[in-house]
């Protein structure tokens, strides 16, 4: 039986319990100063608001008040906070770690360093970690196509366990991997976690067609489908994360996998990101559009703001072409200025050879 402490009380962090529950570990979920409803509903009968199911009985639920008692030797930490909550984790469970304890970071999304540098969460949580403690723990990450109330009605998951540290994962896979929970495993944190850092934009961006569409078209109207539309932001989507993760190091193959394609697909089907880029596709404004969704974490929002003016920094560094990125940065304008919603769709594709040479042997023919 392996003892874990999972912070934040979300839905993705209390569905990644249910399999390892499953397996019969014991475990311990804190909410944050966010959940403070969830866990007093759970404490009073086990019931998640928002998952809208009961959870398994070997998940004790704890308020952060109690963040001490409930990392108590603690093997694993996960940290399923959202993307802004990465430094009050830090902050919080820094004074509680010992040595040997594994995080694990649910949590997806990038951030732009001081001197420009993309970085990600499992690397921004460490640097943000008490110096006498950050190397006596062990990092790991989650990637790949998960809807949490799938993954809590136990319908199949498929998913990529990351470390730097290949002894990791076979611990972690023993922890979580169940019938319905199949988990494969990658030392390419970086390639795992740029790509389900990009997912969210993206997939706001595939989300503008069905607004689109709904601002053209009355909705009975022959042809009122924008698959089309989708489709090619679905394909630049994937081609500027492609291109992201080998520019910070990653693995090409990665993104042709289940934290790349698989994650961007399952992120369009639904969702906040979706939800916000009707609304943008429609024409609103940003500003007006987020009062449509009042105390909703935008991931894909987050991620464009906080990775856009990195990309910028790069390009006036001379680092990358200054045509790269045309959507995320077309998504940024859109987003902090205002702009409508115009790709210029011949930008895209623009580092892709679509032609490859003919073989000699064809021009004889």
């Amino acid at each position: 039986m392996t003892r874990i402490t999972m912070i934040g009380a979300g839905v993705m962090g209390t569905a990644l319990m249910f399999p390892a529950a499953d397996n019969g570990h014991e475990i311990k979920l804190v909410g944050t100063h966010l959940d403070e409803a969830i866990i007093k509903r759970l404490q009073q009968d086990r019931y998640h608001l928002r998952l809208q199911r009961t959870i398994p009985s070997n998940i004790t639920p704890y308020q952060h008040t109690d963040l001490a008692e409930a990392m108590r030797d603690a093997e694993i930490i996960g940290i399923g906070v959202n993307s802004r909550g990465v430094h009050w984790a830090a902050e919080h469970i820094g004074p509680h770690l010992q040595e040997g304890q594994i995080i694990i970071m649910v949590t997806k999304g990038m951030e732009s360093s001081p001197s420009g540098e993309l970085v990600i969460l499992p690397d921004v949580l460490r640097s943000l970690l008490p110096a006498n403690i950050r190397d006596q723990v062990r990092y790991a990450a989650i990637g790949g196509p998960s809807i949490a109330g799938e993954l809590a009605a136990r319908r199949h998951t498929s998913v990529v366990f990351t470390s730097r540290d290949a002894e990791v994962l076979p611990i972690l896979q023993s922890v979580f991997a169940t019938s319905y929970y199949h988990v494969w495993s990658s030392t390419d944190i970086i390639g795992v976690e740029v790509c389900v850092a990009m997912k969210n934009p993206y997939a706001l961006a595939v989300g503008l067609a069905a607004g689109v569409v709904e601002a053209e078209n009355p909705p009975d109207v022959a042809g009122a489908k924008m698959h089309n539309y989708a489709a090619a932001i679905f394909a630049q989507g994937l081609a500027e994360t492609a291109f992201l993760v080998q520019h910070l190091g990653g693995n090409l193959q990665t993104v042709f996998s289940l934290p790349g394609a698989g994650d961007l697909y399952v992120t369009t089907q639904g969702g906040r990101n979706s939800r916000m880029g009707r609304l943008l596709g429609m024409g609103k404004r940003y500003s007006d559009a987020v009062e449509e969704m009042p105390n909703e974490t935008i991931e894909g929002v987050d991620a464009v703001v906080a990775i856009a003016p990195a990309i910028e920094q790069m390009i006036t560094a001379g680092q990358i072409a200054a045509d790269a990125l045309p959507l995320l940065r077309s998504l940024h304008r859109i987003l902090t200025r205002g702009e409508n919603v115009d790709f210029d769709f011949d930008s895209f594709f623009n580092k892709l050879s679509f032609n490859p040479p003919i073989r000699t042997e064809d021009n004889e023919r």
